[in-house]
């Protein structure tokens, strides 16, 4: 009998090394040298476009494998309506918690605005003036592949939507298309796995220019707003979501965050949450959350499931209205984000969108404040950090908890899976029992629940229905 094969060593692990080493590096740099830092730009802008070129590939495998694979199309849709009612009313908690902590703060008190900064608000003005109605017109695509040539997330949700159902309503003919896109998706987590090996350079470049553009005197000047922001987005994670989740499912919140560390690394380095989307879709179904409820929750949640984006707009509003001593009442303040809540869907994952939705929303509803937009400017690479992690983490809870609800995650692998007993597979962000069994077999759950290549080990049919 042969002996078992050896483990392979996860060379990963260097990589994210390099990442902090790389994060450390670039603020130095941008310290040390402003000026030559501030050409190091197109080093993280270029890294993140990498990963945004794989986004829509990797969406239109998971969603229509997901779909694709459910025998009731009411199914999916009893997902998408837990996951909507459940997206506005987080978002309505996170507007409430950030009204209360901007109330108490008052951050903008003492502060004096230029002539240039009042410019740069009302020219972020002028490149949000986009309505509802634009808005929706925007999700359909002008043709049916370019949603994937354009990048647009919700585009490439309705397209992968359609061929799902396409797909189910084939019922076994399909099949074969549904065994064909699982190798489609297996080849493209190989090509992100190739990418983030770049991650050291794009990292090095993204803190580099960010630190040399805004030095040192706009992060003292603005400590106040900055800091409370942060402390208001921990305290959201650790208190709402952390006792939703274990209310809900039983999962201790912080082995879940320690479990998507490397993720909240590439965030914070990149200061977008969509550089970790193909890698939340994959260590979502790792973990044990069925393909259809992380098909649709984590795509959906991305556009619709922004807490951190309505905290900063929140904190942002009443920040600009004392530093121009124009304070906001109450019923004004709350108008004005329930407007704001609506105009940032589809906003995440893009690095500097908030100051955008601000200040239109801010146009629209008192146009005197818009010139007050320009103080935040200067900090809001720093605070777009602190959105994209408290949006990732949001989505990361979302997925569970609708998994939980819909009865669609394997308890006893999430157990197993957090404890480091069923490590994620690094190298090509499959699992490797599964890419084997598939290759061996080529078929297809004959009971149709869940018939999708690639499917993570654990995750058979009688898990999905687990709670």
């Amino acid at each position: 009998m042969a002996p078992a094969p050896a483990a392979k060593r996860d060379r990963t692990h260097y990589l994210y090394i390099a990442v902090i080493i790389a994060v450390v590096l670039g603020i130095g740099v941008g310290l040390l040298f402003p000026d030559f830092a501030k050409e190091l730009k197109p080093l993280g802008a270029g890294f993140v476009n990498l990963i945004k070129m794989m986004i829509s590939p990797i969406i239109f495998c998971t969603i229509v494998l997901g779909v694709g694979s459910v025998r009731k199309a009411a199914k999916v849709g009893k997902v998408g309506g837990l996951a909507l009612g459940y997206f506005v009313a987080m978002s309505v908690v996170a507007l409430a918690i950030g009204l209360v902590v901007g109330n108490i703060l008052h951050p903008g008190s003492g502060m004096e605005i230029t002539e240039s900064e009042k410019g740069a608000g009302h020219t972020a003005a002028e490149e949000a003036n986009k309505g509802l109605v634009d808005f929706a017109l925007g999700v359909i695509p002008k043709t049916l592949v370019s949603a994937f040539t354009q990048g647009e997330v919700l585009q490439t949700l309705l397209v992968a939507l359609l061929v799902g159902f396409a797909l189910q309503a084939m019922g076994r003919s399909g099949e074969p298309v549904l065994r064909g896109i699982g190798h489609i998706q297996r080849l493209v987590f190989r090509v992100l796995g190739m990418i983030m090996w770049a991650a050291p350079v794009g990292a090095f470049g993204a803190m580099a220019a960010v630190v040399g553009e805004t030095g040192t005197d706009a992060l003292k000047a603005l400590a106040t707003i900055m800091i409370g922001f942060y402390v208001t987005c921990a305290l959201f994670i650790v208190i709402v979501l952390g006792t939703l989740l274990r209310l809900v499912t039983g999962v201790n919140l912080f082995k879940l965050l320690k479990y998507l560390g490397r993720e909240f690394l590439l965030i914070l380095s990149t200061s977008s949450s969509e550089s970790a989307l193909p890698r939340l879709i994959a260590k979502m179904e790792h973990l044990g959350v069925s393909r259809p409820v992380v098909g649709i929750t984590v795509p959906t949640g991305y556009s619709f499931n922004l807490d951190g984006t309505m905290i900063y707009l929140t904190m942002s509003s009443l920040f600009i209205a004392e530093a121009m001593d124009q304070p906001l009442g109450l019923g004004e303040q709350i108008s004005l984000l329930l407007f704001m809540m609506i105009a940032s869907k589809g906003a995440a994952g893009v690095s500097g969108s908030g100051i955008a939705v601000l200040a239109s929303g801010l146009q629209s509803h008192k146009p005197g404040l818009v010139d007050g937009v320009g103080l935040i400017i200067g900090i809001d690479r720093f605070m777009s950090e602190a959105r994209a992690l408290t949006n990732f983490a949001g989505n990361a809870v979302a997925t569970l908890l609708i998994g939980t609800w819909t009865k669609e995650v394997d308890r006893e692998r999430v157990d197993e899976v957090l404890a480091g007993r069923l490590p994620f597979d690094e190298k090509t962000l499959l699992d490797d029992g599964a890419s084997e069994s598939e290759s061996e077999s080529g078929s297809a759950d004959p009971d149709g629940v869940d018939a999708v290549p690639s499917q993570p080990a654990g995750s058979e049919k009688k898990s999905l229905t687990a709670s």
